[in-house]
């Protein structure tokens, strides 16, 4: 199902020529799991994927419970580590056994002033090429590994983003993640165009930026960090499996969560601006012609004056026609 706020958010969906979604549970599953777990020489994969899991116990990221959920089902033990700092959008840093351990993007590495190392930066680069999300671990500022996540495509994302193609929608995909895995993700999906290693507060100003361009965009997201682009484009359409602070910022909330709400409301609210059109039409056309001859317009040359029992009669009929109009939306196919 489909809940609109109010009839400006339907009336600026159905004016809408872009559609931004975020790809973390919009075009993903949003449940992601862990794939790949690649090593520097000397250490192990339990080693890699337990010292991950230790620091994302911290945190609510989803890419964090993958982690967690990957070393428990490998039977890890999970110990609590000191220190804990999370830096949004780049990663994790925290205290484990006197060693720094950090773990996630080339941003937080770049931030920490370290390096993965050439022979994780190649498996990265592979592993992003097949539409992985890639989070580097480091200790005591040397590289020991890196772990690969996966959020599989929504099964009806394709053709659903197609059909919105066919609306005369542009859909521009927004994430946090490397432009590689980002073009991997888009190309299953036939996205052409890609904001890619967007930061979470930057997403209201990708929005900002399509505005100034003259467009008139609609936003699909999910999550607390998305609700700042929700509230700033045209229309907010928030996922009603997300979160309640995306869904309060949001004018129209898709109750399940399936994309292909968005392609029933698009036609909703452009069949309900047509109708609305008609209804101006109609409504203009009756007084057009009724109030001059109400008013004794033809009585000079025809000697004709409108009696009022017809124009009581006209007004009904005006009143009638716009109502039955209206009804026709119901028929409308979605």
């Amino acid at each position: 199902g489909v809940l609109v706020k109010d009839a400006a958010a339907l009336e600026a969906l159905g004016r809408a020529d872009t559609l931004l979604v975020d790809k973390t549970g919009t075009v993903t599953e949003g449940r992601p799991r862990v794939t790949s777990v690649r090593t520097v020489p000397g250490a192990s994969e339990r080693d890699v994927l337990g010292l991950a899991a230790r620091l994302e116990r911290g945190s609510e990221h989803p890419l964090a419970a993958a982690v967690v959920a990957a070393a428990e089902h490998h039977g890890l033990a999970l110990a609590p580590v000191q220190g804990f700092r999370s830096v949004t959008g780049k990663g994790v840093v925290a205290t484990v056994e006197g060693r720094t351990v950090a773990l996630g993007n080339e941003a937080l590495l770049a931030e920490l002033g370290l390096a993965a190392g050439s022979a994780l930066e190649a498996d990265a680069a592979g592993l992003r090429r097949a539409g992985q999300t890639v989070m580097f671990l480091t200790v005591a500022g040397q590289p020991a590994g890196l772990i690969g996540v996966s959020d599989p495509v929504k099964a009806n994302a394709a053709d659903t983003l197609s059909e919105l193609r066919a609306l005369g929608l542009e859909v521009v995909m927004v994430t946090g993640d490397n432009q590689a895995t980002a073009d991997a993700v888009a190309r299953t999906l036939g996205i052409a165009r890609v904001e890619a290693q967007v930061l979470p507060a930057q997403k209201a100003e990708v929005v900002r930026r399509l505005q100034e361009a003259g467009r008139t965009v609609a936003m699909a997201g999910d999550g607390i960090n998305d609700a700042p682009a929700l509230a700033q484009a045209q229309v907010g359409i928030a996922m009603g499996t997300g979160t309640d602070v995306a869904m309060q910022s949001a004018g129209i909330t898709l109750v399940k969560g399936d994309l292909q709400g968005i392609v029933r409301a698009v036609r909703l609210s452009r069949a309900t601006l047509r109708n609305i059109r008609q209804n101006l039409f109609f409504a203009f056309v009756y007084n057009a012609l009724g109030v001059p001859v109400a008013a004794g317009a033809l009585y000079p040359a025809f000697g004709f004056l409108l009696s009022p029992m017809i124009a009581a009669a006209a007004m009904s009929l005006s009143s009638v026609s716009v109502i039955g109009n209206a009804l026709r939306l119901r028929g409308v196919r979605l």
